[in-house]
Protein backbone atom coordinates (compact mmCIF):
# COMPACT_ATOMS: atom_id res chain seq x y z
CA UNK A 1 0.00 0.00 0.00
CA UNK A 2 1.65 3.41 -0.75
CA UNK A 3 -0.01 5.40 1.72
CA UNK A 4 -1.12 4.22 4.82
CA UNK A 5 -5.16 4.90 5.63
CA UNK A 6 -6.03 7.48 8.83
CA UNK A 7 -8.06 5.35 11.00
CA UNK A 8 -9.33 6.51 14.35
CA UNK A 9 -10.79 4.23 17.65
CA UNK A 10 -13.93 5.02 19.56
CA UNK A 11 -13.29 4.53 23.04
CA UNK A 12 -10.14 4.46 22.70
CA UNK A 13 -9.34 4.68 27.16
CA UNK A 14 -10.93 1.40 27.63
CA UNK A 15 -10.63 -2.33 27.19
CA UNK A 16 -11.25 -2.84 23.89
CA UNK A 17 -9.98 0.44 22.91
CA UNK A 18 -6.65 -0.34 24.39
CA UNK A 19 -6.37 -3.30 22.38
CA UNK A 20 -7.55 -1.65 19.14
CA UNK A 21 -4.72 0.86 19.97
CA UNK A 22 -2.00 -2.03 20.50
CA UNK A 23 -3.20 -4.08 17.54
CA UNK A 24 -3.13 -0.34 15.07
CA UNK A 25 -0.10 0.69 16.39
CA UNK A 26 2.48 -1.27 14.14
CA UNK A 27 -0.17 -1.72 11.56
CA UNK A 28 0.73 -1.89 7.82
CA UNK A 29 -2.12 -0.63 6.24
CA UNK A 30 -3.79 1.79 8.90
CA UNK A 31 -2.56 4.91 10.37
CA UNK A 32 -4.07 5.50 13.83
CA UNK A 33 -4.65 9.29 13.90
CA UNK A 34 -7.44 9.73 15.83
CA UNK A 35 -8.28 8.64 19.30
CA UNK A 36 -11.64 9.54 20.88
CA UNK A 37 -13.76 9.30 24.40
CA UNK A 38 -16.01 10.75 27.06
CA UNK A 39 -16.21 14.14 27.62
CA UNK A 40 -13.70 13.78 30.45
CA UNK A 41 -10.59 12.79 28.24
CA UNK A 42 -10.60 16.09 25.93
CA UNK A 43 -8.21 18.27 26.50
CA UNK A 44 -5.81 15.22 27.58
CA UNK A 45 -3.01 13.63 25.40
CA UNK A 46 -3.92 9.86 25.12
CA UNK A 47 -1.46 9.19 27.60
CA UNK A 48 -2.09 11.17 30.34
CA UNK A 49 -6.32 9.82 29.69
CA UNK A 50 -5.39 6.54 29.55
CA UNK A 51 -4.61 3.86 32.30
CA UNK A 52 -2.36 1.28 30.14
CA UNK A 53 -2.36 -1.88 31.42
CA UNK A 54 -1.52 -3.82 27.78
CA UNK A 55 0.99 -6.21 27.96
CA UNK A 56 3.33 -4.08 25.60
CA UNK A 57 4.23 -0.24 25.97
CA UNK A 58 2.36 2.54 25.04
CA UNK A 59 4.04 3.68 22.07
CA UNK A 60 5.24 7.37 22.87
CA UNK A 61 3.72 9.16 19.44
CA UNK A 62 0.52 7.60 20.32
CA UNK A 63 0.53 8.47 23.55
CA UNK A 64 1.21 12.43 22.46
CA UNK A 65 -2.26 12.18 20.15
CA UNK A 66 -4.61 14.51 21.79
CA UNK A 67 -7.71 13.22 22.68
CA UNK A 68 -11.14 13.79 20.82
CA UNK A 69 -14.68 13.72 22.21
CA UNK A 70 -17.10 10.92 19.95
CA UNK A 71 -18.19 13.23 17.55
CA UNK A 72 -17.87 12.50 13.56
CA UNK A 73 -15.66 15.40 13.06
CA UNK A 74 -12.49 13.08 13.23
CA UNK A 75 -9.73 13.30 10.41
CA UNK A 76 -9.77 9.98 9.37
CA UNK A 77 -11.81 7.62 7.19
CA UNK A 78 -12.57 4.48 9.48
CA UNK A 79 -13.27 4.26 12.81
CA UNK A 80 -13.15 1.06 15.15
CA UNK A 81 -15.73 1.18 18.06
CA UNK A 82 -14.69 -0.24 21.09
CA UNK A 83 -17.18 2.09 22.73
CA UNK A 84 -19.76 0.40 25.65
CA UNK A 85 -23.01 -0.58 24.81
CA UNK A 86 -24.64 2.07 26.80
CA UNK A 87 -23.54 4.79 24.05
CA UNK A 88 -22.22 2.65 21.36
CA UNK A 89 -25.47 2.54 18.91
CA UNK A 90 -25.93 6.41 18.81
CA UNK A 91 -22.32 7.25 18.34
CA UNK A 92 -22.03 4.60 15.68
CA UNK A 93 -24.90 5.43 13.86
CA UNK A 94 -24.22 9.31 14.06
CA UNK A 95 -20.67 8.21 12.74
CA UNK A 96 -22.27 6.43 10.04
CA UNK A 97 -24.34 8.95 8.71
CA UNK A 98 -21.52 11.45 8.35
CA UNK A 99 -19.71 9.12 5.78
CA UNK A 100 -17.12 7.18 8.07
CA UNK A 101 -16.45 3.24 7.45
CA UNK A 102 -17.69 2.16 11.36
CA UNK A 103 -16.40 -1.10 12.43
CA UNK A 104 -17.94 -1.99 15.77
CA UNK A 105 -17.35 -4.45 18.50
CA UNK A 106 -20.56 -3.60 20.32
CA UNK A 107 -23.86 -5.66 20.52
CA UNK A 108 -26.05 -2.53 19.38
CA UNK A 109 -26.27 -2.79 15.26
CA UNK A 110 -25.24 -7.05 15.08
CA UNK A 111 -28.66 -8.44 15.04
CA UNK A 112 -30.49 -5.18 12.54
CA UNK A 113 -31.60 -6.59 9.28
CA UNK A 114 -29.45 -3.95 7.34
CA UNK A 115 -25.83 -4.23 9.27
CA UNK A 116 -23.43 -7.11 8.28
CA UNK A 117 -22.15 -9.23 11.41
CA UNK A 118 -19.20 -10.82 9.80
CA UNK A 119 -16.53 -13.20 10.47
CA UNK A 120 -14.77 -12.91 6.85
CA UNK A 121 -13.32 -16.20 6.69
CA UNK A 122 -17.18 -17.47 6.84
CA UNK A 123 -19.57 -14.84 5.84
CA UNK A 124 -17.88 -12.38 3.88
CA UNK A 125 -20.65 -12.40 0.87
CA UNK A 126 -22.52 -10.98 4.15
CA UNK A 127 -20.87 -7.36 3.18
CA UNK A 128 -23.34 -6.77 0.17
CA UNK A 129 -25.78 -5.42 2.97
CA UNK A 130 -23.76 -2.08 3.08
CA UNK A 131 -25.46 -1.46 -0.10
CA UNK A 132 -29.02 -2.03 1.27
CA UNK A 133 -27.74 -0.09 4.76
CA UNK A 134 -26.38 3.01 2.49
CA UNK A 135 -29.63 3.12 0.72
CA UNK A 136 -31.99 2.59 3.88
CA UNK A 137 -30.05 4.67 6.03
CA UNK A 138 -28.70 7.36 3.26
CA UNK A 139 -25.32 8.81 3.26
CA UNK A 140 -21.69 6.96 2.48
CA UNK A 141 -21.15 5.43 5.42
CA UNK A 142 -21.26 2.47 6.91
CA UNK A 143 -21.38 0.13 10.15
CA UNK A 144 -20.23 -3.35 10.24
CA UNK A 145 -20.06 -5.15 13.35
CA UNK A 146 -17.42 -9.05 14.70
CA UNK A 147 -19.60 -10.93 16.75
CA UNK A 148 -19.77 -11.18 20.48
CA UNK A 149 -16.46 -12.88 21.69
CA UNK A 150 -17.97 -16.38 22.93
CA UNK A 151 -19.97 -16.81 19.48
CA UNK A 152 -16.48 -15.91 17.56
CA UNK A 153 -15.23 -19.12 18.27
CA UNK A 154 -18.29 -21.15 18.11
CA UNK A 155 -19.07 -20.36 14.80
CA UNK A 156 -15.82 -20.69 13.62
CA UNK A 157 -15.57 -23.93 14.38
CA UNK A 158 -19.22 -24.86 13.36
CA UNK A 159 -18.88 -23.09 9.99
CA UNK A 160 -16.66 -25.33 8.07
CA UNK A 161 -19.07 -28.90 9.80
CA UNK A 162 -22.10 -26.84 8.77
CA UNK A 163 -20.84 -26.26 5.12
CA UNK A 164 -19.91 -30.12 4.83
CA UNK A 165 -22.14 -32.26 6.58
CA UNK A 166 -25.00 -29.35 7.98
CA UNK A 167 -25.70 -29.25 11.68
CA UNK A 168 -28.41 -29.82 13.50
CA UNK A 169 -28.52 -29.23 17.15
CA UNK A 170 -25.72 -27.70 18.78
CA UNK A 171 -24.90 -27.57 23.39
CA UNK A 172 -22.27 -25.37 24.23
CA UNK A 173 -20.53 -24.49 27.80
CA UNK A 174 -18.37 -21.66 27.81
CA UNK A 175 -15.52 -20.82 30.73
CA UNK A 176 -14.93 -17.27 29.78
CA UNK A 177 -11.65 -15.43 30.68
CA UNK A 178 -12.08 -12.16 33.27
CA UNK A 179 -10.39 -9.53 30.76
CA UNK A 180 -14.50 -10.72 28.61
CA UNK A 181 -15.60 -8.17 31.14
CA UNK A 182 -13.33 -5.55 30.50
CA UNK A 183 -11.65 -2.92 33.20
CA UNK A 184 -11.92 -3.26 36.22
CA UNK A 185 -13.63 -6.53 35.60
CA UNK A 186 -15.15 -8.65 38.17
CA UNK A 187 -14.18 -8.06 41.35
CA UNK A 188 -11.32 -10.35 43.07
CA UNK A 189 -13.32 -11.52 46.34
CA UNK A 190 -16.30 -12.38 43.02
CA UNK A 191 -13.77 -14.41 40.37
CA UNK A 192 -10.41 -15.79 42.62
CA UNK A 193 -11.20 -19.30 43.42
CA UNK A 194 -14.64 -19.28 42.16
CA UNK A 195 -16.66 -19.97 38.62
CA UNK A 196 -19.76 -17.52 38.24
CA UNK A 197 -22.49 -19.20 36.08
CA UNK A 198 -24.00 -16.06 34.73
CA UNK A 199 -23.31 -13.80 32.14
CA UNK A 200 -25.86 -11.08 31.32
CA UNK A 201 -27.01 -11.46 28.00
CA UNK A 202 -23.95 -13.68 26.84
CA UNK A 203 -26.25 -16.93 26.69
CA UNK A 204 -28.46 -15.02 23.71
CA UNK A 205 -25.73 -13.58 22.06
CA UNK A 206 -24.42 -17.00 20.89
CA UNK A 207 -27.86 -18.53 20.23
CA UNK A 208 -28.95 -15.94 17.46
CA UNK A 209 -25.53 -14.02 16.40
CA UNK A 210 -24.34 -17.48 15.35
CA UNK A 211 -27.12 -18.55 13.41
CA UNK A 212 -27.07 -15.04 11.56
CA UNK A 213 -22.91 -15.74 10.44
CA UNK A 214 -23.99 -19.11 9.23
CA UNK A 215 -27.34 -18.01 7.73
CA UNK A 216 -27.83 -17.70 4.09
CA UNK A 217 -27.84 -14.66 2.41
CA UNK A 218 -30.98 -14.15 0.24
CA UNK A 219 -31.76 -11.35 -2.06
CA UNK A 220 -31.31 -8.44 0.57
CA UNK A 221 -31.52 -10.40 4.04
CA UNK A 222 -29.78 -12.70 5.78
CA UNK A 223 -31.85 -15.89 6.23
CA UNK A 224 -30.84 -17.11 9.57
CA UNK A 225 -29.56 -20.84 9.83
CA UNK A 226 -31.86 -23.61 10.57
CA UNK A 227 -30.08 -25.40 13.59
CA UNK A 228 -30.84 -24.71 17.40
CA UNK A 229 -28.34 -23.50 19.56
CA UNK A 230 -28.14 -24.54 23.23
CA UNK A 231 -25.65 -22.30 25.35
CA UNK A 232 -24.58 -22.04 29.25
CA UNK A 233 -21.94 -19.66 30.10
CA UNK A 234 -19.81 -19.08 32.97
CA UNK A 235 -16.90 -16.28 34.06
CA UNK A 236 -13.76 -18.46 35.39
CA UNK A 237 -10.49 -16.94 37.03
CA UNK A 238 -8.45 -16.89 33.41
CA UNK A 239 -7.04 -13.86 32.22
CA UNK A 240 -7.30 -14.08 29.03
CA UNK A 241 -9.08 -17.04 26.49
CA UNK A 242 -12.23 -18.27 26.15
CA UNK A 243 -12.63 -21.85 26.35
CA UNK A 244 -16.33 -23.64 24.68
CA UNK A 245 -17.08 -27.57 25.60
CA UNK A 246 -19.44 -28.55 22.27
CA UNK A 247 -21.58 -30.94 21.61
CA UNK A 248 -23.62 -31.06 18.16
CA UNK A 249 -25.22 -33.24 15.74
CA UNK A 250 -24.78 -33.64 12.19
CA UNK A 251 -27.29 -33.57 9.16
CA UNK A 252 -24.94 -35.92 7.51
CA UNK A 253 -22.87 -38.72 8.39
CA UNK A 254 -19.12 -38.40 9.58
CA UNK A 255 -16.15 -39.89 11.25
CA UNK A 256 -13.77 -38.28 13.61
CA UNK A 257 -11.25 -38.41 10.63
CA UNK A 258 -13.46 -36.11 8.57
CA UNK A 259 -14.03 -33.41 11.26
CA UNK A 260 -10.95 -32.88 11.53
CA UNK A 261 -9.69 -33.03 8.28
CA UNK A 262 -12.40 -30.55 7.42
CA UNK A 263 -11.25 -28.01 10.05
CA UNK A 264 -7.81 -28.64 9.06
CA UNK A 265 -8.14 -27.83 5.97
CA UNK A 266 -10.55 -24.99 6.03
CA UNK A 267 -9.64 -21.84 4.67
CA UNK A 268 -11.24 -18.61 3.69
CA UNK A 269 -10.95 -15.32 1.78
CA UNK A 270 -8.60 -13.74 4.37
CA UNK A 271 -6.33 -16.16 4.11
CA UNK A 272 -6.83 -16.26 0.13
CA UNK A 273 -5.80 -12.49 0.01
CA UNK A 274 -3.01 -12.69 2.16
CA UNK A 275 -4.90 -10.05 4.87
CA UNK A 276 -2.05 -8.57 7.35
CA UNK A 277 -4.10 -9.95 10.21
CA UNK A 278 -5.30 -12.92 8.92
CA UNK A 279 -3.81 -16.52 10.77
CA UNK A 280 -2.25 -18.66 7.64
CA UNK A 281 -4.55 -21.69 8.93
CA UNK A 282 -7.61 -20.28 10.96
CA UNK A 283 -8.58 -23.39 12.80
CA UNK A 284 -6.00 -25.14 15.07
CA UNK A 285 -6.37 -28.54 14.93
CA UNK A 286 -4.50 -30.12 18.54
CA UNK A 287 -4.35 -33.83 18.93
CA UNK A 288 -2.91 -33.83 22.59
CA UNK A 289 -5.50 -35.68 25.17
CA UNK A 290 -5.87 -32.14 27.44
CA UNK A 291 -5.13 -29.14 25.20
CA UNK A 292 -6.27 -26.63 23.99
CA UNK A 293 -5.58 -24.74 27.38
CA UNK A 294 -5.65 -20.74 27.73
CA UNK A 295 -2.17 -20.70 29.04
CA UNK A 296 -0.55 -22.73 26.43
CA UNK A 297 -2.36 -21.99 23.53
CA UNK A 298 -3.97 -18.61 23.40
CA UNK A 299 -1.89 -16.32 21.50
CA UNK A 300 -1.53 -19.34 18.45
CA UNK A 301 -1.24 -17.32 15.32
CA UNK A 302 -1.07 -14.13 17.13
CA UNK A 303 -3.89 -14.82 19.06
CA UNK A 304 -5.87 -14.89 15.87
CA UNK A 305 -6.78 -18.67 15.29
CA UNK A 306 -9.59 -20.97 16.89
CA UNK A 307 -7.75 -24.11 18.45
CA UNK A 308 -10.24 -27.05 18.22
CA UNK A 309 -9.11 -30.43 20.44
CA UNK A 310 -10.61 -33.36 22.54
CA UNK A 311 -12.55 -34.32 19.31
CA UNK A 312 -14.64 -37.93 20.11
CA UNK A 313 -17.88 -39.18 19.89
CA UNK A 314 -20.77 -37.93 21.79
CA UNK A 315 -23.03 -40.47 23.87
CA UNK A 316 -25.81 -38.18 23.41
CA UNK A 317 -25.58 -35.72 19.80
CA UNK A 318 -23.18 -36.85 17.89
CA UNK A 319 -19.54 -35.73 18.51
CA UNK A 320 -18.16 -33.42 21.20
CA UNK A 321 -14.84 -30.72 21.08
CA UNK A 322 -13.32 -28.14 22.90
CA UNK A 323 -12.73 -24.83 21.30
CA UNK A 324 -10.30 -22.11 22.46
CA UNK A 325 -9.73 -18.41 21.50
CA UNK A 326 -8.11 -14.95 22.68
CA UNK A 327 -10.90 -13.15 23.30
CA UNK A 328 -10.11 -9.68 23.23
CA UNK A 329 -7.64 -10.17 20.09
CA UNK A 330 -9.69 -12.54 17.68
CA UNK A 331 -13.01 -11.54 19.87
CA UNK A 332 -12.88 -8.07 19.51
CA UNK A 333 -10.73 -5.55 18.45
CA UNK A 334 -8.77 -8.10 15.95
CA UNK A 335 -11.58 -9.20 14.59
CA UNK A 336 -13.00 -5.31 13.56
CA UNK A 337 -9.36 -4.68 12.15
CA UNK A 338 -9.79 -7.78 9.77
CA UNK A 339 -13.13 -6.67 8.61
CA UNK A 340 -11.92 -3.58 7.56
CA UNK A 341 -9.15 -5.04 5.94
CA UNK A 342 -11.05 -7.30 3.47
CA UNK A 343 -13.13 -4.33 2.45
CA UNK A 344 -10.07 -2.59 1.75
CA UNK A 345 -8.83 -5.61 -0.17
CA UNK A 346 -11.85 -5.52 -1.64
CA UNK A 347 -11.54 -1.68 -2.34
CA UNK A 348 -14.75 -0.70 -0.57
CA UNK A 349 -13.25 1.40 1.55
Amino acid sequence: MKEKIKVGVLGATGAVGQKFVQLLAKHPWFELAEVAASERSVGKTYGEATRWFQNTPLPEHIGRLPMKPCRAALDCRIVFSGLDAAVAGEVEAEFAAAGYAVFSNARNHRLADDVPLVIPELNADHLTLIERQRSKRGGSGFIVTNSNCSTMFLAMALGPLHQAFGVEKVFVVTMQAISGAGYPGVASLDILGNVIPFISGEEEKIEIETRKILGRLTGDRIELADFAVSAQTNRVPVEDGHTECVSLKLKKPASIAAIKTCLQNFRGLPQKLELPSAPPQPILVLDELDRPQPKRDVMAANGMATLVGRIRPCPILDFRFVILGHNTIRGAAGASILNAELLVAQKKI
